[in-house]
């Protein structure tokens, strides 16, 4: 796909929007397309939704990123590339399910763009603030990134590695990031949202949820996930797509009512 004479790589799983609804994915800080392995084909297989996912400028086989990435680069993402994104893929009708810094850009998109494609959003380990713990995880990453073997990992999935681990790092690092609160963005969401939050993430407490609840005055569902870390659903999968499926069949079937 070609936005701005610039690459990204994407993938389809399942019908196109001329056929189904679709669920539109948003990676997490490290992720990319090929890493959300075969969790869209549950999803696609549980909907009987599309799904659709593509890796943001730095990562996977996408075109590179400029860095250092600006302090709104998740702002940047949401309010000039996705709407973009959704416009070249043909969505016509969507939920939204980003995961970490995925859930954040889905955030600040359903609040600030408010897209009438979009009839729910689904956030999966989402950051609406910038906590201690959450800072103290990505310097213990970054450690183990420097001296072990997760640039190794990583690098048999990004064309880049250093350019989608240290845009994503060093803009979470710099102290001005702390500044980072997108809960007005939340209460400005003006269709259904269910959040998912591990007990055990290392990135982000429930209070992230909290923070949810408080600010949303539409309908939202916050859950939980027992033994959970920053991935629900690959840790609980069973659980995380229980969430999943009953929310986006009724926010789909009350838009098309």
């Amino acid at each position: 796909m070609i936005i701005g004479h610039r690459s990204l790589e994407t993938r389809w799983w399942g019908p196109t929007p001329d056929v189904a609804p679709t669920l539109v994915l948003l990676h997490e800080g490290l992720g990319c397309v090929a890493l959300w392995r075969d969790f869209p084909d549950a999803l696609a297989e549980a909907t009987g939704c599309g799904v659709f996912a593509y890796s943001r400028f730095g990562y996977g086989a996408s075109d590179p990123a400029m860095l250092p990435r600006p302090m709104r680069y998740m702002h940047d993402e949401a309010l000039d590339v996705l709407p973009r994104v959704l416009d070249a893929a043909g969505v016509r009708r969507a939920v939204l399910l980003g995961h970490s810094d995925g859930g954040s850009i889905a955030t600040i998109f359903a609040g600030e763009v408010g897209d009438k494609r979009v009839a729910g959003v689904v956030l999966i380990a989402a950051h609406f603030f910038v906590e201690d713990l959450n800072i103290a995880a990505i310097r213990a990453i970054t450690e183990t990134y420097e001296q072990g073997d997760l640039r190794a990992r990583l690098a048999r999935h990004h064309r880049d590695v250093d350019v989608a681990f240290r845009g994503w790092s060093d803009a979470w690092l710099d102290p001005r990031f702390r500044a980072f609160d997108i809960t007005q963005q939340a209460a400005n969401i003006q269709v259904p949202v269910l959040a998912l939050q591990g007990t055990d993430d290392p990135y982000g407490s429930d209070e992230q949820l909290h923070a949810l609840e408080r600010a949303v005055a539409r309908p939202v569902q916050t859950r939980l996930i027992a033994g959970a870390r920053h991935a629900p659903h690959f840790d609980a999968r069973r659980e995380t797509l229980d969430a999943i499926v009953p929310f986006v069949r009724s926010v789909l079937m009350e838009r098309a009512a």
